[in-house]
């Protein structure tokens, strides 16, 4: 933001040769009244620059990063006096069917330890509605980084819907036999296609278990922040001015940009690539844990008909735990 001599904080700092954090420390010292009037226009200029998406605790986050000693209370009042606070969510719907009689898988995400990328994928499938149509969308997400690594828009939940969400993240990744993916017991999920695909690159299925949102919390928490950030706070005139703003939305700002606060407070992008720089994110696989922690897990999880005990990957560590 502008200030003396229409010169940018960020440059000023640099002329001076002193931190941001330490010139605004010194305004707030010696010129209150101005400092606050800059506290006040970088929360504006947050607020917009992320759409209305960012709530008073990433605003904050993000003010902190650019140096500026604030607290959430502070941030939270002065959205608050300027109608800046977040979009709230609507009610969230789901989607997928899963009374039919396909396989389905034990579910290994919930046992799972992640130590990095492309060990576990979350799937799910969302509807969007606009003005004359219901359309769908299906995600594929990294559970360690939380990065949306494929997704699919389409106007019908025909099983292609998912297939090409996973065959982007396919394409896109390139993971090594082993990985898990977990997803409800959607019949998208379950259909012999779909399972195909991910044996033939060497993937682990894994199904949620019924009526148990937490198991996809990853996942629904994404879908969630896409409605209320995105969806509901636009009117689209088709499907394919919906389909540019969730490439913007998903590729540009989500995956890019968007702070997470699961993450420290980082972009998905930065989490990766600060997590294998600093050696974070190792190549060994996931620890899984093979037996259930209680009698109450061991009925409702590896004795349930119909249920298949998936091999497996040699990449996954089995912890045997004895069993009380």
């Amino acid at each position: 933001m502008p200030m003396q001599g229409g010169l940018r904080v960020e440059h000023m700092c640099q002329l001076a040769r002193v931190s941001r954090a330490g010139f605004y420390r010194s305004l707030q010292e010696q010129v209150p009244q101005e400092e606050s009037m800059e506290v006040r226009s970088a929360i504006q200029r947050t607020a917009l620059e992320h759409r209305r998406r960012y709530g008073y605790r990433r605003v904050t986050a993000e003010l902190r990063r650019q140096g500026m000693r604030v607290n959430h209370k502070r941030v939270a009042r002065i959205m608050r006096e300027d109608n800046l606070l977040a979009v709230q969510p609507k009610q969230f719907v789901t989607t997928t069917d899963s009374t039919h009689a396909l396989e389905i898988y034990l579910n290994l995400a919930r046992r799972m330890t992640l130590t990095a990328v492309d060990q576990l994928w979350i799937a799910d499938i969302t509807y969007i509605r606009l003005k004359s149509e219901f359309v769908y969308l299906a995600l594929i997400l990294d559970g360690f980084s939380r990065k949306v690594v494929g997704w699919k828009l389409d106007r019908t939940l025909a099983s292609r819907l998912a297939t090409e969400a996973l065959e982007m993240a396919i394409t896109r990744r390139k993971p090594l036999p082993g990985l898990v993916h977990h997803s409800d017991r959607g019949i998208q999920y379950a259909a012999a296609e779909y399972v195909a695909i991910l044996k033939k690159h060497g993937m682990v299925p894994s199904m949620s278990r019924p009526a148990n949102p937490y198991d996809n919390a990853s996942c629904e928490s994404f879908i969630k922040t896409l409605k209320r950030e995105e969806i509901y706070a636009n009117d689209y005139k088709d499907l394919e001015h919906l389909q540019s703003n969730l490439e913007e939305f998903i590729e540009r700002y989500y995956n890019q940009k968007r702070l997470h606060s699961a993450l420290g407070y980082r972009s998905p992008d930065e989490f990766e690539e600060q997590t294998t720089q600093e050696g974070q994110a190792t190549t060994l696989g996931a620890t899984v844990r093979f037996f259930p922690e209680s009698r109450e897990e061991a009925s409702t999880e590896l004795s349930g008909e119909g249920t298949q005990t998936p091999s497996l990957p040699q990449t996954l560590t089995l912890l045997g735990e004895s069993m009380r």
